[in-house]
């Protein structure tokens, strides 16, 4: 018995393509508590490009990391520096959509699974895309820098007037997933409820990527290592680092969700933003925009 919804006659999909949006060298004690101490593992923050089979609609999920992001304010550098991450952006999401003749103005959706540094971008470049975020996002904003000094992120992020803040609590609940949004109305792509374990209005998306039965699932950081999907490693709480999810347990109720995924749908890839196994089998491979794509399982 399949868990997703079977496709319809003439059914709508979306080609999704790999952007490259900057490197994070972290401590790996940080993500699985089968990490080595002193261990470090150099990260992609990946994006991704989605183009509708119908109408062309272009819509991007998580804008990774700007090259200015010391510019986003001090607690957010401090936050780098406590943290002991190292970053490095050669091509950033605006150049990788260049790269391809699209300017920020040519996309229509941005939808950022949440509200952190390597997944946030640089949003004013896209001063005509309408945003889409989970409604705990809104509480993120309220309390971003300067309001809170600390903050990682700025109180004016977003342009309010350009922004969906979506409550999907009232959604329907989508194979193991309790909620998740019909973004188009048409089965293309759902916009699913991550849950708050990892940060308040995270959110996953989960995309038809052929007619005939294909999907993605983009985890974000439901899950920072694809151990934790396998279920070969846990999530740590670390003396120095802390942990990597604001509620610890709900993240792994979620990561045993997407386990679930995984385990009864064959035909659907799971691809987290930080994928470093993923990068490894794709980096040379034609899955990045421009003029790749994911192949359909």
């Amino acid at each position: 018995m399949t868990l997703l919804p079977p496709p319809a006659k003439d059914q709508a999909y979306v080609d999704v393509s790999a952007l490259r949006a900057g490197m994070i060298e972290i401590p790996l004690e940080w993500v699985i508590d089968t990490a080595q101490p002193g261990e470090r593992l150099n990260l992609p923050a990946l994006s991704f490009l989605l183009r509708h089979s119908k109408t062309g609609d272009t819509f991007v999920f998580d804008l990774g990391i700007r090259k200015d992001w010391q510019n986003i304010g001090p607690g957010a550098a401090e936050r780098m520096k406590q943290m002991q991450f190292r970053i490095d952006v050669p091509q950033d999401v605006v150049e990788s959509l260049a790269a391809g003749g699209l300017s920020a103005h040519d996309i229509k959706h941005v939808c950022l699974s949440h509200l952190h540094l390597d997944h946030i971008g640089d949003p004013a470049l896209f001063r005509t895309s309408t945003f889409v975020v989970g409604a705990g996002s809104r509480e993120v904003l309220a309390h971003g820098y300067p309001q809170n000094p600390r903050a990682v992120v700025p109180a004016d992020l977003l342009p309010l007037d350009r922004t969906r803040f979506l409550d999907l609590a009232a959604a329907p609940p989508l194979g193991p997933f309790a909620h998740a949004l019909d973004f188009y109305g048409d089965g293309a792509v759902y916009v699913v409820d991550a849950g708050a374990g990892h940060v308040a209005g995270h959110v996953n998306l989960l995309a038809r990527t052929s007619p005939d039965g294909a999907w993605v699932f983009l985890a974000a950081d439901s899950a920072h290592d694809r151990r934790l999907l396998l279920g070969e490693a846990k999530i740590p709480r670390h003396s120095l680092f802390g942990c990597a999810h604001v509620d610890p347990e709900e993240a792994a109720a979620h990561i045993a969700r997407i386990r679930a995924l995984m385990e009864g749908e064959p035909r659907v890839q799971v691809i987290i933003a930080h994928d470093r196994p993923w990068l490894d089998e794709n980096d040379d491979k034609n899955v990045w925009f421009p003029g790749g794509k994911l192949p359909p399982l």
